[in-house]
């Protein structure tokens, strides 16, 4: 039962089960009887600002043919929580392994591609940026591109626009913080903006990773973290499966702290700590 706070629109037991069912279609998210309130909270909002009376009447409106509504309801139902380096040990191999090994392999740093697929509000790909900036030789970047997409547009556009409330780089370094960002003066005194040296390495697109997708070539890393958790097993199969076909040779993927590829061990090597390789094909 919802809580009495609640209880301002009636959800049935069957709008339930037919919103969650929208919610797999839309976005491959598995919603389980745990989800209702959560579900309840972040539609009630839409059915307000539509000035809709049921679910029944905002699950046909979302269902209608050509609807603009669905993006909304996929805004609304997608989870987004993230911060800056979080995770750090990613971002470690990231600069003490990955990129030495590539430049190794390359003889600079030039032609490097990777994909954070679920960027959410962008600490992600800046995170990233960060560290191309701190590990790589200015003559190295010009030819290094970050792709960060994201299902939800909403978050998409606060990601290109870079800007933060101060306390969201408060775990930065001193240096990171001068280096990386600006701080904004009289009414925007509370917030940051990134510098343009980070945002000129990214590009956005909308991607939903559970459908048929093309991010527009092959990476050497793709960073899809605490995504494909909200996931059933299949689906997270199917993606991981994609993902990796979108690697180059030797590239790698870097899951969440949460997330596992055991399921898909005839397919991946394990690297280090939820970073996997695809298993180089054998001849013969």
């Amino acid at each position: 039962m919802l809580p009495a706070a609640q209880s301002e629109f009636s959800m049935s037991d069957q709008d339930f089960e037919r919103m969650r069912t929208l919610v797999y279609k839309l976005t491959g998210i598995s919603m389980g009887i745990e989800k209702r309130n959560l579900l309840y909270s972040r539609l009630a909002r839409r059915l307000r600002t539509l000035g809709l009376k049921t679910f029944k009447q905002y699950c046909d409106l979302v269902e209608s043919s050509g609807s603009a509504e669905v993006q909304h309801f996929t805004n609304a139902v997608t989870t987004n929580l993230t911060s800056f380096f979080r995770e750090q040990h990613h971002f470690d191999y990231l600069i003490e392994d990955f990129i030495p090994s590539y430049v190794a392999r390359k003889g600079s740093g030039r032609g490097l591609r990777i994909w954070s697929a679920g960027c959410s509000s962008g600490e992600e790909p800046y995170t990233i940026a960060m560290a191309l900036h701190e590990s790589l030789r200015p003559s190295d970047l010009a030819d290094v591109k970050v792709l960060a997409s994201d299902i939800d547009t909403e978050m998409l556009q606060t990601a290109s626009a870079g800007v933060y409330q101060i306390d969201r780089i408060d775990s930065l370094s001193q240096e990171r913080k001068k280096r990386f960002f600006l701080r904004g003066t009289g009414e925007k005194k509370d917030l940051v903006k990134v510098r343009p040296e980070l945002m000129a390495l990214i590009q956005y697109k909308q991607i939903n990773l559970t459908e048929s997708f093309n991010p527009g070539g092959q990476f050497d890393i793709i960073f899809c973290r605490n995504v494909a958790i909200y996931f059933d097993k299949p689906t997270q199969q199917r993606v991981y499966s994609r993902l990796g076909e979108c690697l180059t040779p030797g590239g790698a993927l870097i899951i969440g702290h949460s997330e596992s590829l055991y399921t898909l061990a005839d397919k991946f090597d394990v690297v280090g700590k939820t970073i996997y390789r695809p298993k180089t094909k054998r001849l013969g």
